[in-house]
C-alpha cells in the first residue's frame, strides 16, 4: 500500500490529475461564494426590515418588492418597461463599441491619426454625456434614438481609449516579424493589432456596459414616457418605493448578468488568461 502511495505520488498524471481537482473544486468554491453573496445580501435586507431596525417605509422587505415586481409582470408593464430598455441599451452599446474599437486601433497603428485625434478624445471625455442630453434631445428628439446616441457616447471613450493602448502595448518583436514576413495592412490590422489590442480592449468594453446601464438610467428620466429609468423615476415622484426598488434591482441583476457573459467571452478569446 506504502509503495503503491509513493508511486502515484511520483507519477507525473497522477500529480496532474490531483492539481486539476483541486483547481477545480477551488472554483466551485468560488462559484458559490458568487451566488452566496447577493443572497445573503437580501436575507440580511428582510430580516432587518421585518425586525424593525431598518425604515420599512423607505427600506421596504425584498419579499413585498417581489410582490410588486409579479403585480407588475401579471399586468404587462414590466415586459414594456425591460424590452424598451434593453433595446436601447444594445443598440446604444453597439453604436459605441464598433467605432470606439476602429478609431482605437487606427489611433494605435498610426501616429498622425492619433495625434490628430487624441486632443479631440481627451478634451470631450471629461465632459459627461448627460450633460450634453439636452442638445442631444434637440438635435434627435425625445424617442429612442437620443437614448441609444447617448449610450453610445458614453461607451465611446473608454472602449477607444483602452483600444489604443492596447495597440500601443504590443510587444515589439511581433511589429518586427510582420513587417520581416511581408504582412499587408489588412494581415497586420487582423492578425497583429487585433489580437494585440483584445486583452486590454476587452477590460475597456467591460468598463463601457458598465457605463451603458448607468446613462439608461438617466437618460430615461429625462423625456421619456417607458423604460427602467423611467419607473424608477416616477416610482420614486409618487412615493411608490416597493416598485422603485424593482427597477433598481434590475439594473443591478443586468449589470451582474452582462458581466457575466463579458468574462464568459473574454475566457473564450482569451484562454492563455
Amino acid at each position: 500500500m506504502k509503495k503503491e502511495r509513493t508511486r502515484i505520488e511520483h507519477d507525473p498524471f497522477a500529480v496532474e490529475q490531483r492539481e486539476w481537482k483541486q483547481r477545480q473544486s477551488k472554483e466551485r468554491y468560488k462559484q458559490l461564494l458568487t451566488i452566496i453573496s447577493p443572497i445573503f445580501l437580501l436575507l440580511l435586507w428582510e430580516v432587518m426590515s421585518r425586525t424593525g431596525m431598518m425604515d420599512i417605509r423607505f427600506f421596504p422587505p425584498p419579499s413585498a418588492i417581489l410582490g410588486s415586481f409579479y403585480k407588475m409582470i401579471a399586468s404587462g408593464a414590466m415586459a414594456d418597461h425591460i424590452g424598451v430598455s434593453l433595446y436601447r441599451i444594445f443598440a446604444g452599446f453597439l453604436a459605441g463599441v464598433i467605432p470606439g474599437i476602429i478609431v482605437g486601433l487606427l489611433m494605435g497603428l498610426y501616429s498622425p491619426i492619433r495625434h490628430f485625434v487624441q486632443p479631440i478624445v481627451m478634451a470631450l471625455m471629461p465632459i459627461p454625456t448627460l450633460a450634453l442630453l439636452p442638445i442631444i434631445i434637440i438635435l434627435f428628439g425625445i424617442g429612442d434614438l437620443s437614448k441609444v446616441v447617448t449610450i453610445a457616447g458614453s461607451v465611446f471613450f473608454p472602449v477607444v481609449i483602452n483600444t489604443a493602448a492596447g495597440v500601443l502595448n504590443i510587444d515589439r518583436i511581433y511589429l518586427d516579424v510582420a513587417n520581416n514576413y511581408g504582412a499587408g495592412k489588412v494581415q497586420f490590422f487582423f492578425k497583429i493589432a487585433l489580437p494585440g489590442a483584445l486583452p486590454v480592449m476587452l477590460e475597456g468594453i467591460q468598463m463601457g456596459q458598465a457605463i451603458a446601464l448607468l446613462t439608461i438610467v438617466a437618460a430615461e428620466m429625462m423625456g421619456a414616457t417607458s423604460g427602467i429609468g423611467y419607473l424608477i423615476w416616477t416610482s420614486y415622484k409618487a412615493f411608490l418605493l416597493k416598485d422603485m426598488y424593482v427597477g433598481l434591482i434590475l439594473i443591478s441583476f443586468f449589470g451582474y448578468l452582462f458581466s457575466l457573459l463579458l468574462r464568459s467571452l473574454q475566457k473564450k478569446l482569451l484562454p492563455w488568461r
